[in-house]
């Protein structure tokens, strides 16, 4: 099959959409697909692009992919309105070089990924051009988390709006997937047909990540020592609800046996370092090369997942994955019965999110009981390799896209 993509993001990036986009993609490549990406310059985490790549148009190779780069606009400061004006900029940046893939190319399926939605209406042009199928992947309810996280004035008709649009977008594809149980049933909820949804999850990098390795070099190198390790890693923006490990760390600051790490970047981290500002029990540092995730995952007594009050089932942050693979337990802010709550149940804890003090509980609860802390991180690892193995996540993809042909 020819299959033609479009997703804003893609590697180089090292978390976030990019990693999983690449591994799709190659996936597809290395099953004998002839895949053509329409992506963006890369900028994420940092919300920055290379200022000579700005303005181009690139093309290059990637793992087997034809790779066709566009220019966007990325703001430094990605409030709501500037995160649109950010989408909309790579639709239109992408929009000649799908329709000349549509009438050149010729794919037999189109696939995009939202985010970013204000995308897919170009994809879906370029299917209907080329008469191929059109596949929409969901990693984000963006609409519905740019509301919750306060992105967006959720008054006044803007809401009403944005919701009829994104539930005219999702109904537009032949197959809409997502990356759990609770995205899916709610992709049947905005009005995608039952039989048109389809669980494609991101996946854990299993074999690269040994369970309970010591992250030893860390140690050393961070001037760690023996204490505890309350780790979060990842990007750090306003979905993440993160301001509440400042908080607990404040509470925690007693205990000179703890310490939070915080590896990441993004648009809110010097908000957060000037949060933390006098306490001797965080330490914050850029994030670390993929192929030094084992060490660091595995330098975590306890790993960190901070999520905001109603975003727990419009998100499945992908770095979840990667916790459970490390064989570490997990505390999490998230409600009952919600996505979140059920992929970490048997694996940590789970607090209300907002809460510092019952998150701060959490941790000593786990830290203070070593024997269930094990027998968590165990079961971590084991539903790792169950449910997020990435072979078997991608075979399964590859798989069913070779049903779609139009």
């Amino acid at each position: 099959m020819r299959i033609l993509v479009l997703g804003i993001n893609h590697a180089p990036e090292p978390i976030g959409i990019g990693p999983y986009t690449a591994g799709a993609v190659a996936a597809l490549a290395a099953a004998g697909h002839e895949v053509r990406l329409v992506t963006a310059n890369p900028y994420y985490p940092g919300w920055a692009i290379d200022p000579e790549l700005r303005p181009r148009y690139r093309r290059e190779h990637h793992a087997g992919v034809d790779v066709r780069r566009c220019p966007l606009y990325v703001p430094r400061d990605p409030t709501g309105l500037r995160r649109v004006v950010h989408h909309l900029s790579f639709a239109l940046a992408a929009l000649p070089l799908m329709l000349a893939a549509a009438m050149r190319f010729r794919p037999h399926l189109v696939l995009t990924i939202a985010p970013s939605l204000l995308s897919v209406p170009v994809a879906k042009l370029a299917a209907v051009m080329a008469r191929a199928r059109l596949w929409i992947h969901v990693q984000d309810f963006e609409v519905e988390a740019a509301f919750a996280t306060g992105l967006l004035d959720g008054r006044g008709p803007l809401p009403r709006l944005a919701r009829g649009f994104e539930r005219a977008v999702l109904r537009s594809g032949d197959v809409v997937s997502s990356i759990s149980p609770q995205m899916c049933r709610r992709l049947e909820q905005k009005g995608v047909a039952p039989g048109r949804v389809v669980e494609f999850r991101n996946w854990a990098e299993i074999d690269g990540i040994t369970p309970l390795a010591p992250g030893a070099c860390y140690r050393a190198e961070w001037g760690l020592g023996n204490r505890h390790v309350a780790l979060y890693s990842g990007n750090v923006g306003n979905k993440q609800g993160i301001e509440i490990l400042i908080e607990a760390a404040r509470r925690l600051a007693p205990r000179d046996d703890i310490v939070f790490v915080i590896c990441g970047e993004g648009p809110h981290r010097e908000q957060l370092e000037t949060r933390a500002a006098g306490l001797t029990n965080v330490q914050f540092h850029p994030l670390q090369p993929a192929e030094h995730m084992g060490a660091l995952l595995g330098l975590a007594s306890v790993h960190l997942l901070p999520q905001l009050a109603g975003a727990a089932d419009l998100v499945l942050p992908s770095k979840l994955a990667n916790m459970l693979a490390s064989g570490r337990p997990i505390v999490a802010t998230a409600a009952p019965g919600t996505g979140i709550a059920r992929e970490v149940e048997g694996c940590g804890l789970v607090t209300p999110p907002g809460d510092a003090s019952a998150m701060a509980e959490a941790i000593v609860a786990l830290i203070d009981d070593g024997q269930r802390a094990a027998a968590m991180g165990t079961a971590a690892r084991g539903r790792a390799e169950r449910c997020w193995s990435r072979q078997a996540i991608l075979d399964g993809f590859v798989n069913r896209v070779g049903t779609c042909a139009a």
